[in-house]
């Protein structure tokens, strides 16, 4: 993990108080990894829906005895006021990434993603404003730019939201502007864009296309791609995207406070691409994977053609530098996908 040289300092020499919500998934388990070995005090909250224990397993083998001291787990809910309000309590900053993702399960099941996106979110802004919280980061989405056609996409023009989460996250946005301005709680939003890496999980019906790649080639299983592989995506490597959340709950940038951000590279590939990048790493492993093709199928509703980052707003107000590229991330990816 790089961060500026300031911010390592001051974490290693100064312990504070975090909550991370959705500690137990992707985003919220590589949040709560990389703070503990910075010695710092750690709460994570969890309802298990997408989360899974065996990631704070990981965490635990991951760090040290006395670092997995500091790591206080609550098994909760955000649609519950009172978690919400108990899990904030003498926390010094919130990184809130609990959320029900995919584009796809918003489209089946649009209310249980309302109550979770938007209720849930609403929630922690309420407890993060009564309990004092310094600085409220959260997981915004580049589903948020819908179908605004410009490219590379600028975080102050949006189009219409595609699909029910696309709308989700944009009202976290709103009701986050709201606080600033009403209480005064200081947010910050993140709009990742496909965010990939250890521990994203490669089973269900809502996997992630690079960790579903890796686990269909692996196990020689059907390989398909939606449309015809030159939808484009930026993909972002997950230390990129905990670099920008420690960066965003510390920033002593007034300026840079109650603004959203797009999280990315700032590099384009499409689908196609990626499918040859990852098979190059799989047979590395399993040769015969070389043979595999992929299986076009129809477009998904909901999708956006093409994604790309201007990154230069977060390079700017917070200092962002993404190390990882795709190619990097992958290759870090492949190792924990493929357990070398």
């Amino acid at each position: 993990m790089s961060y500026p040289p300031h911010i390592t300092n001051e974490l290693l020499t100064n312990s504070a108080s975090w909550l991370v919500t959705g500690a137990a998934g992707f985003i919220g388990s590589n949040l709560v990894e990389a703070l503990l070995n910075l010695n710092q005090k750690v709460t994570g909250l969890d309802n298990f829906s997408t989360g899974f224990k065996h990631n704070l397993d990981e965490i635990k083998l991951a760090v040290t005895a006395k670092q997995w001291s500091n790591f206080t787990f609550i098994e909760g809910d955000i649609r519950d006021t009172k978690t919400c309000l108990a899990a904030c309590s003498n926390q010094d900053y919130l990184l809130h990434q609990a959320a029900l993702g995919s584009v796809p399960r918003s489209v089946a099941d649009p209310l249980n993603t309302h109550e979770n996106n938007i209720t849930g979110h609403l929630n922690m802004l309420v407890a993060a404003r009564d309990c004092g919280i310094k600085r409220f980061v959260y997981a915004a989405s580049s589903s948020t730019y819908g179908d605004q056609p410009n490219l590379p996409k600028v975080e102050d023009k949006i189009g219409r939201p595609l699909s029910p989460y696309a709308v989700t996250k944009y009202v976290n946005e709103l009701y986050a502007d709201v606080f600033a301005k009403v209480y005064g709680v200081e947010s910050i939003g993140l709009r990742y864009f496909n965010v990939f890496g250890r521990r994203q999980d490669p089973n269900g019906a809502y996997a992630a296309v690079i960790p579903l790649w890796f686990s269909s080639l692996i196990n020689g299983k059907p390989l398909y791609i939606n449309g015809d592989g030159k939808t484009s995506r930026d993909f972002c490597y997950i230390d990129n995207a905990v670099q920008a959340n420690i960066l965003a709950a510390l920033t002593q940038n007034r300026e840079a406070i109650n603004q959203v951000y797009n999280v990315a590279f700032g590099e384009q590939t499409t689908l196609n691409e990626l499918f040859f990048m990852i098979r190059e790493l799989v047979a590395q492993k399993y040769p015969e994977v070389m043979k595999i093709e992929p299986t076009y199928r129809d477009f998904r509703k909901g999708d956006v053609r093409h994604s790309l980052a201007d990154i230069s707003k977060a390079s700017n107000f917070l200092g962002y530098k993404p190390i990882f590229s795709l190619s990097k991330g992958l290759d870090q990816a492949a190792k924990w996908y493929m357990k070398i």
